[in-house]
């Protein structure tokens, strides 16, 4: 199998023991290429100098709305110019969470259409984090007219799926879905169209089944394309094939 991760934060600090070990292992697992989004202007150069030099890693900057707290306004200024230099793969990973307490919503909505703009100049597609606020962020996506995109860990409605694949996005689905009490994220994984996800694993967070507890990895990704094909019924290299080819299309990898 040849397989996508598109979206996995190698750079943090749970994988420095032992991250080329890691990455070696990823690619025996047959997971060729991995998508590497920051999340805070602080974080945009560990991602830069780990994906400089492998062909595989591919490089987003972004600011996450949970971090808040360490974005300043100017961090978009800066967010354009690191678009124009470094020539990332996304924007992202970028979005609004309503679900953690506590964060001014208002601000996360000026950051996110900020990012939203640089995007759109730049002709990216973004990775959107989005918890307990997809309508929000489908009209904002409609009001700056972004299309392409993958809206990570979608645990929406098959409606709101609908709405993301109007704009030409793909539906991110990870190690969540190879746990059978999620049946409401499997049915959305066996109702969608094949050509509407793509594989992530949002390591070190979001372990697989077989690793509950513990620190989930890029290497598990299989694990994921598995419970897709088990739950659609098809078998697991046609999940591989098709969810690669999706991957390249909505972030413009060239083939290896």
């Amino acid at each position: 199998m040849y397989l996508i991760d598109t979206h996995c934060h190698l750079d943090v600090g749970e994988f420095a023991p032992d991250r080329e070990a890691v990455i070696a292992r990823t690619r025996a697992a047959g997971v060729a290429e991995v998508v590497v989004p920051g999340i805070h202007r602080d974080e945009w150069p560990d991602v830069e100098a780990l994906c400089r030099d492998d062909d595989g890693l591919h490089p987003a900057f972004g600011l996450h709305p949970v971090y808040l707290e360490r974005h300043r306004d100017e961090h978009v200024a800066d967010l354009r110019r690191w678009a124009a230099d470094r020539h990332p793969v996304a924007i992202g990973e970028i979005g609004l969470d309503h679900y953690v307490k506590g964060l001014d919503q208002g601000r996360q909505l000026a950051l996110f259409e900020g990012q939203l703009q640089v995007a759109r100049d730049f002709g990216l597609p973004v990775l959107l984090h989005v918890r307990k606020a997809h309508d929000r962020v489908l009209e904002a996506l409609a009001r700056y007219d972004i299309r392409g995109g993958i809206c990570h860990a979608f645990n929406g409605s098959i409606q709101q799926a609908g709405k993301y694949l109007e704009r030409d996005f793909k539906l991110g689905f990870g190690g969540m879905v190879t746990y059978e009490r999620s049946s409401k994220l499997r049915a959305l994984a066996r109702e969608l169209p094949l050509e509407a996800i793509v594989l992530e694993t949002d390591a070190p967070d979001m372990t697989v089944a077989s690793h509950r507890f513990g620190r989930n990895s890029p290497e598990y990704l299989p694990e994921v394309a598995e419970a897709i094909a088990e739950v659609r019924g098809i078998d697991t290299e046609t999940v591989a094939r098709e969810t690669t080819a999706n991957a390249r299309a909505v972030l413009g990898l060239s083939g290896q």
